[in-house]
């Protein structure tokens, strides 16, 4: 009977793994929000201020300012919803697999962007020339 390998890669973090992943997203998570909540006071304080008096030297700098909040929270939004996404994963036992290659994304990547869906492999071979024949 040949024997069976034993494999030293595992498919899965374990519990008080992903409770460290789930603590280091919650914490960006808080972070993250409190940035947008920022954001949108900032859009808020801007409009009213254009509202009390119309300053034509001003209209230009004050709607690139807007412009610029504006795509920082579109940012910002996009990012707590990959966070989100990355918590709904560690519950349904899908966190830190790879969508791409199916292997075990390495826990220094999910400590650094913790709501990545790809391994660094994947990523590369994302960017990667296809070559000319």
């Amino acid at each position: 009977m040949a024997k069976k390998k034993s494999s030293k890669t595992k498919n899965f973090y374990t519990p008080s793994e992903l409770q460290e992943f789930r603590e280091i997203i919650n914490k960006k998570l808080t972070e993250a929000k409190e940035e947008y909540r920022y954001l949108v006071e900032s859009l808020k304080e801007s409009n009213e201020s254009a509202a009390d008096g119309f300053n034509m030297t001003e209209f230009g700098s004050d709607t690139i300012d807007k412009e610029q909040t504006e795509m920082f929270m579109s940012r910002q939004k996009k990012f707590i919803t990959q966070l989100e996404r990355a918590l709904e994963r560690i519950e349904n036992g899908t966190y830190g697999i790879c969508k791409v290659t199916g292997k075990l994304i390495p826990k220094e990547r999910l400590r650094v962007v913790p709501h990545t869906e790809s391994s660094m492999e994947a990523k590369l071979k994302q960017y990667e020339k296809p070559q000319r024949g």
